[in-house]
């Protein structure tokens, strides 16, 4: 498509980019030759001084300036003159400020190796001018903080720095004499992170006899080290030590403790039952007798209760199943676990309550709480009503317990005994003020009428009448009390 002539003029008028003429490469031609002209304006400027170029500047040595033996010898000369030169200069005071006009060096003479004034001069000689070298001073440091930097402490000094949390290495002490004084200083500086440290690096270096025998006479130190082993859990140097020490009875216990890393118990049983035989003190033996046995009964207990669970065929593991396998339980658990499912069995029988304890020792009032949260537990009433039924010679029967009837009391409750139950234990409360509020607190109302009226307080049964229900049986009875003439009442 083809433009007008008047459209293409306007196009060029009124666009930034302009039409081309011959005039534009005249207009290029003159912007150079300006710039040609301006460069060989400076070059004189620049220069200057080359008139002596067709003069070979020499060294005082007779060489040329600039050749390459002549700049090696100079590069010698400058290392000895920095240095012959002190460490740490003054800084003149008096230097004067450098600045361009007045220094006599120009660029191109700085290599060319000359001065404005004509005298020639290396580059090297040009900044060693005493008079143009600034240095910056280097602080000393305090001469007590340049042992941080060496290790030529002492023992004690070592302690010390170990105390501090600084580092502090304890390889350079070699003979047993250094070791043992840093031993003897830890101890004395009563820290047991540089106790340990030190007893670390004595075991890493010294043998087990001569170990051994320096912590014998070092008590503090042995009880750090024997810990270290305990928590490091490094049975066999700690049984070596105990041994070499003569602790027999600690070796022992030592062994026993091995049980507990045992899972199967049939192995855990023939372990402990090789225990038997270690030299242990009369306490522990029975302790590890009891032990052994209350595991051989459990592991033939679990398996009869397991069996009976399955069959389906006991009520009582119908009505309350097992949550948890009896094996490795405490005595205790034992106790009431058998009081629970098996209470009623004979006493020749591993799972009898009467044979646990006869077998066992258990003391009687430890057994009475054991069988009454049991059978509480269950709200078995009538066999909790027989742990408290005893008989005199005559063959009367009263009710007894080996603890506080109040005590009695808050276990009853715990397992949600009815009032009819409570009352008849919290009437056996012996002190007045402690009866009544028991009996106040679960609501035992013959319990507080009947105390009242054996105090013959006639004030606090009418007011305790307004706390009863009105036609209640308890409201009778207050009224029958307080019209009864016979009572002689003391207010």
């Amino acid at each position: 498509m083809t433009k007008s002539k008047a459209d293409e003029e306007e196009y060029w008028n009124s666009s930034k980019f302009k039409a081309f003429t011959f005039d534009d490469e005249d207009d290029e031609l003159i912007r150079l030759k300006e710039s040609r002209q301006a460069v060989n304006s400076i070059r004189p400027l620049v220069d200057e001084d080359d008139d002596e170029d067709d003069v070979e500047k020499v060294s005082w040595s007779g060489e040329p300036v600039g050749s390459i033996s002549w700049s090696v010898k100079e590069t010698a000369a400058s290392n000895q003159r920095t240095d012959r030169e002190p460490a740490f200069p003054k800084i003149p005071t008096d230097t004067p400020s450098l600045s361009k006009s007045q220094s006599g060096y120009s660029l191109s003479s700085l290599f060319k190796g000359k001065t404005k004034g004509g005298n020639f001069q290396s580059f090297t000689d040009t900044f060693s001018e005493s008079s143009v070298r600034l240095y910056a001073p280097e602080l000393r440091k305090p001469k007590s903080e340049y042992k941080d930097y060496v290790s030529d402490w002492s023992p004690e000094e070592t302690i010390q720095r170990l105390q501090q949390g600084k580092t502090a290495p304890l390889e350079k002490f070699r003979s047993l004499q250094d070791k043992l004084l840093l031993l003897d200083f830890a101890v004395s500086a009563h820290d047991g992170n540089v106790i340990t440290a030190v007893l670390i690096y004595l075991k890493r270096t010294l043998s087990k006899e001569v170990l051994f025998r320096e912590l014998e006479s070092r008590q503090t130190a042995l009880r750090h080290f024997i810990h270290y082993l305990t928590e490091t859990k490094d049975q066999r140097l700690l049984l070596e030590l105990l041994r070499a020490l003569g602790r027999t009875e600690d070796v022992a216990l030592l062994q026993y403790k091995e049980h507990l890393s045992i899972a199967d118990e049939n192995k855990r049983r023939d372990f402990l039952k090789s225990c038997l035989s270690l030299p242990f003190s009369a306490e522990d033996s029975a302790h590890v007798q009891d032990h052994y046995t209350l595991l051989e009964r459990q592991i033939i207990i679990e398996a009869t209760d397991r069996q009976a669970e399955r069959g389906g065929k006991v009520e009582i593991f119908q009505k309350f199943p097992r949550r948890a396998s009896i094996l490795n339980m405490p005595l205790i658990t034992t106790l009431y676990y058998c009081c629970f499912y098996h209470y009623t069995e004979a006493e020749g029988t591993y799972s009898s309550p009467l044979n646990i304890r006869q077998t066992f020792k258990i003391s009687e009032k430890q057994y009475f709480v054991t069988a009454l949260a049991a059978r509480a537990k269950l709200k078995a009433w009538l066999d909790v009503d027989a742990l408290f039924t005893s008989r005199n010679w005559l063959g009367f029967t009263r009710k007894k317990s080996p603890l506080s009837f109040h005590r009695v009391v808050d276990i009853l409750q715990k397992n949600s005994a009815p009032t009819r139950v409570l009352q008849d234990y919290v009437g056996l409360v012996e002190d007045p003020d402690t009866r009544i509020s028991l009996a106040q607190k679960h609501k035992c109302h013959d319990i507080v009428i009947n105390t009242y009226r054996d105090m013959k307080d006639r004030q606090l049964l009418l007011g305790y009448r307004g706390k009863v229900g009105r036609g209640s049986a308890e409201e009778r009875k207050i009224d029958e009390l307080l019209n009864n003439q016979q009572i002689r009442w003391k207010n």
